[in-house]
């Protein structure tokens, strides 16, 4: 999925977002949940199950990513 707009992905970045260029957006398919850097739009990428996303969230509202 290199090209997801061909896909019909509306792309999105975080709210949190505070523009100095560490940003990610994420794009909702029927399928999928899609990730990319938006510093290279026509880069990789990531292409999670929906389920696979709601995991991941719910592992981010945990602090299970935090450095210890």
């Amino acid at each position: 999925m290199r090209n997801a707009e061909n896909s019909g992905a509306i792309w999105r970045k975080s709210s949190h977002s505070s523009g100095n260029g560490q940003c990610v957006e994420i794009a909702f398919l029927d399928e999928a949940v899609t990730t990319r850097d938006s510093k290279d739009p026509q880069g990789p990428v990531l292409v999670f199950s929906v389920g696979g996303w709601a995991s991941f969230v719910s592992a981010v509202k945990r602090g299970e990513f935090l450095p210890g």
